[in-house]
């Protein structure tokens, strides 16, 4: 078996080091094959950005040998041999504007020593030009810049901060326009996209590949590169598990796949998280770990954003970018990696957004209940719920509810009806639990309907008694469309009090 490449984001490495590569050279051309190429694209982190990157750098750099048994290595490409700028601001740590700009002159040298040339101008972006102008006398040159707004998503907590390092940002690509006939070919990389108002507001020709179908496997690893390359490995992790081998690859998709970039795109699997359970043979929550969304985790506290809507649709006119001072979630969550395209109506110009996968939706909920209680609810009160839920003892199940509300933070609880309900999404998906919140029916909107060995109905009201959340299920009679399924079904009406859940009155249906 050839070693996994873990870590390992330079193309030349990789192939030095004999580790296995999944040939996307062929996606690759598209982009290169014509005289000009002027290119954005978006994608999570960890998904291959990088490594795109270092392979087109040895592209253009004409080293043909490096490919031997690749796509490209036999395609009617001619090896020309450009001079090629690499940026990598994924690399910065800046804390404010005069550090971005120190790493900015930093890059600049780099590349210039690269080329054996030297700068003399005084300002960051009239270095970039020179250095352009400089190393495109005989060939015109190819820029790569990678993350190239990590130094704004870093501070996008601190609206002042973020707008500061766009404008920085923003000077350093005005010089691409003026530049253009010294290019051939540029490739900009990030997690996120910002409007053409902000960074890009001065790069028109700029051809935003993003959601374009014809690039969706452009990162990522599809089911068909997953077993015609990882058949081995696959193998290997079945028989540590004990599955066989379709067993192995469901179980893989389950936790891993789910991708989908573009409208009519191809799913793809994460990259980061297959490679490292092929290679610790562990199905873990490995991409997630790697980076805490707790940006995401606060904008969601303060913002109108309802995780308990998800799966949910969002038009197509306001999912391609954002402004760093008029966030909109629905797309940060996209290009993040936390959502993932699912449909999409060419009717309505509708999207469908939901998590890619298992990995995905049970750490995010995790991470996202740990943000708002103080204990791991995969300790005690998991036990302890599960158990009643078995006993079908629904005192059990209030008085670990009431636990969990009373542990919750003080300073994020939210005076209404909705809140309670996510905290109710959040207890009863950890625990594995099917639930849904605000079921709709012929005569009206359940407020959360769990199913274990029994249904259980429950109608809360936040400035209502008891007595009326249960006579509110019963005359609406929202039991109804559980009846077929044969099942002991429990009618809770329930009030809150104090900010935690009080009295409650249960019947059984019959």
């Amino acid at each position: 078996m050839q070693p996994l490449p873990v870590g390992i984001q330079t193309f030349r490495d990789l192939r030095a080091g004999n580790f296995l590569y999944v040939d996307k050279t062929e996606q690759i051309y598209p982009l290169i094959e014509h005289s000009k190429g002027i290119y954005f694209l978006s994608r999570p982190r960890r998904f291959g950005k990088s490594l795109t990157l270092s392979v087109l750098d040895e592209i253009f750099s004409g080293n043909k040998e490096i490919f031997k048994g690749l796509w490209i290595y036999e395609s009617k490409w001619q090896w020309k041999k450009y001079p090629v700028l690499r940026f990598d601001f994924s690399k910065q740590k800046a804390n404010d504007k005069e550090e971005l700009i120190r790493f900015i002159f930093r890059e600049l040298d780099l590349n210039a020593k690269r080329h054996q040339v030297k700068l003399e101008a005084v300002e960051y972006f009239s270095q970039f030009e020179e250095l352009i102008q400089k190393v495109s006398q005989t060939q015109p040159v190819v820029i790569l810049i990678d993350e190239y707004d990590k130094p704004i998503i870093d501070h996008i907590e601190s609206t002042e901060k973020a707008l500061e390092m766009r404008e920085i940002m923003k000077g350093f690509f005005t010089v691409l326009k003026g530049s253009d006939p010294s290019i051939r070919f540029l490739l900009l990389t990030g997690v996120s996209k910002f409007s053409r108002a902000g960074v890009f507001s001065n790069l028109n020709h700029l051809r935003d590949i993003t959601l374009e179908d014809e690039f969706s496997d452009l990162v990522g690893i599809t089911e068909v590169e997953l077993e015609s390359n990882f058949k081995e490995h696959i193998q290997s992790l079945a028989d540590k598990e004990g599955l066989i081998f379709t067993e192995t690859i469901n179980k893989i998709r389950e936790w891993y796949n789910g991708y989908r970039f573009t409208p009519q795109g191809i799913s793809v699997y994460n990259p980061f998280s297959t490679l490292l359970l092929l290679t610790q043979k562990r199905f873990e929550h490995h991409w997630f770990e790697t980076g805490t969304p707790e940006f995401l985790v606060k904008l969601i506290l303060k913002g109108d954003f309802d995780i308990i809507e998800i799966p949910f649709k969002t038009e197509a006119l306001g999912f391609s970018n954002y402004e760093v001072d008029d966030l909109n979630l629905a797309p940060l969550l996209v290009q993040t990696g936390y959502l993932t395209i699912k449909e999409f109506d060419p009717i309505t110009q509708n999207y469908t957004l939901d998590y890619p996968n298992y990995e995905v939706k049970h750490a995010f909920l995790n991470y996202f209940f740990r943000k708002i209680h103080k204990k791991n609810i995969a300790t005690s009160p998991a036990i302890k719920l599960h158990s009643a839920f078995l006993e079908e003892d629904l005192e059990g199940v209030i008085n670990v509810i009431q636990d969990i509300f009373a542990s919750v933070e003080y300073d994020i609880q939210i005076r209404n009806e909705k809140y309670y309900q996510t905290i109710f999404y959040l207890i009863f998906n950890l625990l594995g639990y099917y639930i849904k919140t605000e079921v709709k029916t012929n005569r009206g909107r359940i407020d959360a309907v769990v199913e274990s060995k029994s249904i259980y109905i429950f109608e809360f009201k936040l400035n209502g008694t008891k007595e009326e959340a249960l006579r509110q299920i019963k005359e609406k009679k929202y039991y109804e469309k559980y009846i077929s399924l044969g099942k002991p079904i429990y009618l809770v009406g329930a009030e809150f009090r104090d900010k935690n859940m009080g009295e409650y009155l249960v019947e059984r249906m019959e």
